[in-house]
């Protein structure tokens, strides 16, 4: 794989199949399947995790575990089509033992997850756990920036727990509901919900006053 295919890939499709082939880091040998992402190619709404778990690598699918029923699950409190969103991970092969990516592992994959936001353009960029916050906001602690969206060019960021998060500390469930909540006030709900209208289907309405926070 070379950068030359990534830039002449036209669809989330083309970059899907080139993650699939891809062997650029050890994790390339240990996999079963590489897991490029699922969803909507025209969504405007982009989840990113952390790394692929057992089931995922098994299926090669994005949140098919336990962590993945609890996103459904707040997806479907929030009024969210999880078919008219697209989901993926920082890094596209399980980790051995589902342990933290390594760095190189996350520059590894970088390329990719830069294709695919670039592929989709999306208008909400959904943020889970701490690995895809540190993705596009070095330094920040999930635990202070949760919840509170922030605005950079024409695209908005919001940052939430990861749903094993909450799994592991049930205390947290109720936290990331309510900011699953936040999302369906910050877009238009026709542009998650399969709408036809166009002049609004990708609308983003953040809120100025938890904007104002940064």
């Amino acid at each position: 794989m070379t950068l030359t295919d990534l830039k002449n890939a036209d669809t989330m499709g083309d970059v899907a199949a080139i993650i699939r082939q891809c062997r650029d880091c050890p994790l390339g040998e240990s996999r079963t399947n590489a897991v490029p992402g699922a969803g909507s190619d025209q969504a405007s709404v982009l989840f990113i995790g952390e790394a692929p778990g057992l089931k995922e690598d098994q299926q090669g699918v994005p949140f098919v575990g336990s962590a993945g029923n609890l996103l459904n699950t707040m997806l479907d409190r929030a009024g969210i089509s999880r078919e008219n969103v697209f989901i993926t991970n920082t890094i596209k092969c399980r980790p051995p033992n589902n342990r933290d990516p390594e760095q190189v592992e996350i520059d590894t994959c970088k390329k990719y997850l830069r294709s695919q936001i670039a592929k989709l353009n999306p208008k909400l960029v959904v943020t889970l756990g701490r690995f895809a916050l540190e993705y596009f906001f070095p330094g920040e602690r999930i635990s202070r920036v949760h919840g509170a969206p922030r605005q950079l060019g024409d695209r908005t960021y919001l940052p939430l727990y990861h749903p094993a998060a909450a799994l592991h500390n049930p205390g947290l469930r109720d936290t990331l509901l309510e900011d699953f909540l936040t999302i369906a006030k910050l877009i238009n709900p026709l542009s998650v919900a399969g709408g036809t209208d166009s002049s609004k289907s990708n609308s983003v309405k953040p809120r100025p006053k938890q904007l104002d926070l940064f």
